[in-house]
């Protein structure tokens, strides 16, 4: 595929004789802003000049709802091996699902550049600008509504382990933010957390902890193109994440209690066929941006395989990467 350069003076008017004389072979904008975007993350990867994004090992390893829950549902809940990720929503707003999971990711990429549980920015914008998200008022509207899921649930985390004759347990539950002051919910009686930037988050400090110890880089600009399909995030991420950590070639099995299918959150391709079919989806739109990627569906349709390899290039990667 060639580049796509939005930039080219002549693409618009490329674009008008395209409709007049073959019509059949006109692509939409947002189709043609899709192809930009890969375009962008193969060049930056060459060039080892990836935009490194940073995530929370408990969304890496499992993933947040990927659809709206049913009305009333407030407990979402996913297992990985040893590691359970519990999330209880708030009664009002209800639990993250979607898009949502943007905004921990925005949150931990700013704590990390900034070194700091206090993260700055400042305007909404700069989020929607991250994932490439428009700026109309619905999509404010949905960021809005997405602040306060996160704002309002209560994350729980564990891990169980054997080592020797003794089993281990950790076992962690907190909240995301301990105090915020955004563009959404001005107070005039709250003083103000910063004089210099409109938008102050404070992140609880068991998730900055868990950041700081284990944050998960990823290609933000990759990040950027998939925001709008969240399995296939989900599933980019984890292969980032798994696919580095892989000793060598690795067979993860697709259904039961250890199977991929309990880690993202997709129950309702709970069924083998529809799960494989939708999987084969999510691993050719990673290919278009992560050619690379050494994952593949097994011959018998019951495990995903895997191997070593790096999404995120050596000059890229961070000391935080092994942490």
């Amino acid at each position: 595929m060639g580049r796509v350069c939005s930039e080219n003076p002549g693409l618009a008017r490329a674009g008008d004789v395209l409709r007049e004389t073959h019509a059949e072979f006109v692509v939409s904008k947002q189709k043609l802003r899709k192809a930009e975007g890969i375009c962008l993350v193969r060049e930056k990867r060459e060039t080892a000049a990836q935009t490194l994004g940073f995530t929370a090992r408990p969304f890496v390893l499992c993933g947040l709802p990927i659809r709206r829950p049913p009305e009333g549902q407030l407990l979402f809940e996913r297992r990985n091996g040893h590691f359970t990720l519990q999330i209880t929503g708030h009664p009002q707003f209800g639990l993250p699902f979607g898009q949502d999971r943007l905004v921990p990711i925005f949150l931990a990429t700013m704590a990390v550049r900034q070194q700091s549980r206090i993260v700055r920015f400042e305007s909404a914008a700069e989020l929607l600008d991250t994932f490439g998200l428009s700026k109309g008022g619905k999509e404010y509207r949905r960021l809005v509504a997405a602040f306060e899921r996160i704002f309002g649930a209560t994350i729980f985390f564990g891990t169980e382990s054997n080592r020797s004759a003794a089993k281990v347990i950790h076992r962690s539950r907190f909240n995301f933010l301990s105090e915020a002051q955004i563009w959404y919910s001005r107070d005039s009686e709250q003083a103000p957390l910063s004089e210099e930037f409109a938008n102050v988050v404070v992140l609880s400090d068991e998730f900055y902890q868990e950041i700081s110890e284990h944050p998960i880089p990823a290609d933000l600009e990759a990040v950027k193109v998939l925001a709008c399909a969240p399995a296939a995030l989900d599933l980019f991420v984890w292969l980032t994440y798994r696919c580095f950590s892989a000793k060598g070639p690795e067979r993860i099995p697709l259904f039961g209690s250890f199977g991929l299918v309990n880690q993202l959150g997709c129950v309702e391709y709970s069924r083998p066929r529809r799960f494989r079919a939708m999987l084969d989806q999510w691993l050719a739109s990673i290919r278009r941006l992560w050619p690379d990627c050494p994952a593949v569906i097994s011959s018998d349709g019951r495990a995903l395989l895997v191997n070593y390899s790096k999404s995120v290039l050596p000059q890229q990667e961070s000391r935080a990467w092994l942490g």
